[in-house]
């Protein structure tokens, strides 16, 4: 594992001997822009090892992307590496369909210490809950990224994720899904609480939520990357392309259902994603990821 191949890998040019916040997010832009939030090795019959250095083979040197547990693993080695105080931290996933939290921790984050401030880094959500800057960890204050208002919320030591949400300008609406998204002003993201975890304690989140029959990663295939003005998603045959703020406080929301001979061409073509193995597309689930 060499750190300057991680950055050859992420297209970072940038320096990192300072410490800073801007380093650190110059980087972490860098890695959410270059590697994708997917769980394809499920739907092409390979499993998704909770390991570092598989991780980094898979992330690094076969160009491929991850779930949290890849991502944020990774990222906190980077960061680690770079002399960052990073600590993990387990969230439990709000289910839109469900109106709920996981029962159990099923969500990966890092807290990062920096001039005795600390900051919530998550590089592993994806879709257009994708944090783009680390989030100052303070309770009640609106902080404006890109792609929204975030906003954390402390309550008796649980602390609780949500975006604010623009409206969205959807062209072609005989595609979209209809899914309330001009209703649904404000979304809860996960909750999580300050305690530090050990990876050891994901491995039993891992091995449910590539298994479980009605595990949202089982019932839908999700390719996701964040671009340098939006998002672009692929779920099922369904290719769905953001672009944030693109007028009067709107997001264009463009969406266009692949063919099946399309699907391996677009995973190359919008995610530099080549798969070893054949790829089975599905979206089963009715759950909204917008």
């Amino acid at each position: 594992m060499d750190i300057k191949e991680y950055f050859a890998r992420i297209s970072y040019r940038g320096s990192y001997d300072k410490l800073d916040l801007a380093t650190l997010t110059d980087i972490f832009q860098h890695h959410i822009r270059a590697v994708p939030f997917e769980n394809l090795s499920i739907h092409c019959g390979e499993s998704i090892e909770l390991d570092l250095e598989a991780s980094y083979n898979k992330i690094v040197r076969r160009n491929r992307g991850g779930w949290c547990m890849e991502n944020n693993y990774l990222l906190s080695w980077v960061l680690k590496t770079l002399g960052y105080d990073v600590t993990l931290l387990g969230s439990r996933v709000y289910v839109p369909e469900y109106d709920a939290y996981a029962e159990e921790i099923d969500h990966l984050l890092l807290k990062v210490v920096l001039n005795e401030k600390s900051y919530i880094v998550d590089g592993g959500f994806g879709m257009a809950y994708q944090l783009w800057e680390p989030m100052e960890l303070v309770s009640g204050t609106d902080q404006l990224q890109t792609p929204g208002i975030f906003r954390l919320v402390e309550e008796s030591g649980v602390w609780y994720l949500e975006k604010v949400k623009r409206k969205q300008w959807v062209p072609d609406r005989s595609v979209s899904s209809s899914h309330n998204e001009d209703k649904e002003v404000c979304r809860r993201v996960y909750l999580f609480t300050l305690q530090p975890r050990d990876i050891e304690e994901f491995r039993s989140s891992n091995s449910h939520l590539q298994t479980a029959p009605d595990s949202l990663f089982v019932t839908k295939s999700i390719c996701s990357l964040q671009t340098v003005d939006g998002v672009r998603a692929l779920v099922g045959w369904k290719l769905t392309e953001i672009k944030y703020n693109f007028k009067d406080n709107m997001d264009l929301v463009e969406i266009r259902i692949l063919a099946d001979e399309e699907v391996d061409k677009t995973l190359k073509e919008k995610f530099n994603i080549t798969l070893d193995k054949k790829f089975v597309p599905i979206n089963t689930s009715r759950l909204s990821l917008f």
